[in-house]
């Protein structure tokens, strides 16, 4: 969930233009170690330690709802406090030989957040669980030995390593243009570098130390309430993550809170609008019409059909939510490319000297001495990357990944990886720029835009399915790591971070995140039944995404009666309710009405799930709202860092959680809940009566 960057940014840097001109004054007796010196062993085994951590908590929230949000700041928080407490003791008995800097703790964050990413962009649950039999079995069409493709650690390994690479060199050629010349915020980035500085600031580092030991004690809690909950999960439908909170009917339609601490902390990372656009999904979809299309059993669709079908009410969930996630996405991609060519030539329409890079402040502003801005252009022009090496590894590794990926899914052909390798650049670019003057990340939406391309390219009889899920992969993980890269400049940039020691810590944390994040999904593959709308693992975008296959190859003759209407109309909704927000923003300013229009791609995460993760993250929200209307500043210091405790203490609770299950050891209680009239029916038969 990218939007969720926008309030940590507003957080973490509420007065920009004050600490942009005095920040690096307070490091001005500080040495910068060279570009060597930044990536040391110890960042490099923290951040091995960290990416574990971390693709675990990614890999779960991917598998249960698919909704993820920002993880910067407790990548950078964490980052510190372990290097922190680890110079600190040596330094205690004399063994401490290099201090721990700013740069350094901004290349531990670099390469913990590109592994995570990886965890998202690598498809486990998505695009590649898509191709698994068991998605594949949960529709009837499709469902071919040329549309199916069984899921192997090994050849997932290799496909990650062949195509996850190629991104970094597609945008680094234009790093100077992004960051120098066009002066893009990259909030994301930006907020990253303002937090990392003010941990080595003494003021900043007394707060950190804080926000550890509250992050510690919100792990120790989501930890211990996790493995006290696991005790009454004996099987399946038991425990609290089963509680009718509102009543038996309710929880019937997905309407409950599950006792989760991972999507509480969410909650409270989230924007307020985020969780009420997921509530009003789920009400709207599980409250209102998935009743009323299930009365029509038997008259719209076959009421012998099985409730994971496609042709029946599955098949509206799938493909309504397609409908509104594709409409969403298609108003962004024109909005960032319209966005995009209007600043280019807004800029470009400026008489600019090339020698000079004209800051984009007040003019009384320019004219005062910026020693942060020339301290920062300084090293960032120090060590370069040559243009020549960029180009020359992006031709180079597109080379090897058309010879390769045909190897892997001989659906693919040679040419159909080249005409992606060709366009991509271009979206790389865009999506790019448009992070940079957003914070919005498109990625997802020019996959899904591939998988319709190229599964309607190739067709159903020669495996269009899996070669359109698989053309999702190659697109998402060249223009998601182009992006995330220009993010990593922009932090490197203003932590005086060597632009080569970003460059090098992306790669390092990429093949991190290839290797890790096939070992950890595989670690869960084998220990729950990964893809069960039922079950504790859900993974709804794996179903969504072959879904979105079959709609490239089968048009809408894939569509059960009178789902076409319902997914025109909310395509047309997804468009028309972004383009209402926008409307509002320019041009509504008194009352601010365009904050409450909700998100259309977050009405649609619910159609599938149901409603109670935007239940239990509401429930995060309102925990943030009342600390907020008690103690602002407070929550604003501590609400991340118990946040990020909640989340990572039950997210690593499923490690021991899953190794039980390998082994075949079940929890001793099953707490159970049952209607009145059902609980004596159960009484009856124990009595024997």
């Amino acid at each position: 969930m990218e939007r969720s960057r926008e309030e940590e940014w507003e957080r973490a840097v509420p007065h920009e233009t004050t600490d942009k001109i005095f920040v690096e004054d307070a490091f001005r007796t500080t040495e910068v170690p060279s570009w060597t010196k930044q990536i040391t062993l110890r960042a490099m085994v923290t951040s091995l330690i960290l990416s574990l951590v971390f693709n675990f908590i990614v890999c779960k929230l991917n598998l249960t709802t698919g909704v993820i949000p920002s993880l910067n700041v407790a990548a950078g928080l964490l980052g510190f406090a372990l290097v922190k407490t680890w110079t600190s003791a040596l330094a205690k008995v004399g063994f401490l030989k290099q201090p721990f800097t700013r740069q350094e703790n901004t290349v531990i964050q670099t390469c913990v957040v590109a592994s995570s990413g990886i965890a998202f962009s690598s498809g486990t649950a998505s695009y590649l669980l898509g191709m698994s039999p068991l998605i594949a079995g949960q529709g009837d069409s499709g469902n071919t030995p040329e549309n199916v493709k069984k899921l192997s650690i090994g050849w997932m390994m290799g496909f990650l390593f062949v195509v996850s690479f190629v991104g970094l060199f597609s945008i680094v050629p234009l790093r100077k243009i992004m960051i120098l010349k066009y002066k893009l915020t990259y909030p994301s980035g930006t907020a990253t570098a303002y937090l990392i500085n003010s941990f080595h600031t003494p003021k900043g580092a007394k707060l950190a130390k804080k926000q550890v030991v509250v992050l510690f004690k919100s792990f120790v809690f989501s930890f211990v309430f996790a493995f006290f909950q696991w005790f009454y999960t004996a099987v399946d439908g038991c425990g609290f993550s089963n509680f009718p909170t509102f009543g038996i009917q309710a929880y019937k339609k997905r309407f409950y809170f599950d006792f989760s601490s991972t999507y509480v902390g969410v909650g409270m990372i989230c924007p307020y609008m985020v969780n009420l656009s997921l509530l009003i999904g789920a009400i709207i979809s599980w409250g209102i019409m998935w009743p009323m299309i299930e009365s029509k059993k038997g008259i719209w669709y076959s009421a012998d059909l099985s409730p994971s079908s496609l042709h029946g009410i599955q098949g509206y969930r799938v493909f309504i939510a397609i409908a509104m996630m594709l409409g969403d996405g298609l108003y962004h991609v024109l909005f960032m490319l319209i966005k995009t060519i209007h600043s280019l030539i807004a800029k470009n329409s400026i008489k600019k000297d090339s020698s000079v890079v004209t800051p984009d402040i007040a003019d009384h502003d320019a004219q005062i001495e910026n020693y942060d801005e020339n301290r920062r252009i300084e090293f960032f022009l120090k060590d370069q990357i040559p243009n020549k090496v960029a180009i020359s590894g992006y031709i180079l590794l597109a080379i090897i990944s058309i010879i390769a990926v045909p190897f892997i899914f001989h659906q693919l052909k040679w040419y159909h990886i080249l005409v992606a390798y060709a366009i991509a650049p271009v979206l790389a670019f865009c999506n790019a720029y448009g992070c940079g003057l957003t914070d919005w990340s498109l990625a997802s939406n020019y996959g899904k835009l591939a998988i319709i391309i190229f599964s309607s390219w190739v067709g159903l009889e020669h495996g269009g399915v899996i070669a359109g899920l698989a053309s999702c992969g190659v697109m998402m993980s060249i223009v998601a790591t182009a992006s995330d890269l220009m993010q990593d400049f922009k932090t490197g940039y203003l932590t005086l971070s060597s632009p080569r020691s970003m460059f090098f810590s992306q790669v390092i944390g990429t093949a991190m995140g290839c290797v890790l994040t096939p070992l950890v999904f595989w670690f869960f593959y084998k220990a729950y039944p990964i893809g069960d709308p039922n079950g504790t693992y859900p993974a709804p975008y794996g179903l969504l995404y072959r879904g979105i296959a079959l709609l490239g190859v089968e048009g809408i003759s894939s569509l059960p009666k009178n789902c076409l209407n319902l997914v025109i109309g909310f395509f047309i909704a997804g468009f028309v309710i972004n383009m209402a927000q926008e409307l509002l923003k320019r041009y509504e300013t008194r009352f601010q009405i365009y904050k409450f229009i909700p998100s259309p791609m977050c009405l649609a995460i619910p159609f599938y799930l149901g409603g109670y993760f935007a239940i239990d993250m509401c429930v995060g929200s309102l925990i943030l709202f009342m600390w907020e209307k008690r103690n602002k500043q407070r929550a604003t210091d501590f609400a991340p860092a118990v946040a990020s405790g909640l989340i990572c203490g039950e997210s690593l609770w499923s490690v021991p959680a899953a190794i039980l299950s390998l082994l075949n050891v079940s929890s001793p209680l099953c707490m159970k809940f049952l209607s009145a009239s059902v609980n004596a029916k159960v009484d009856q038969f124990l009595n024997g009566s």
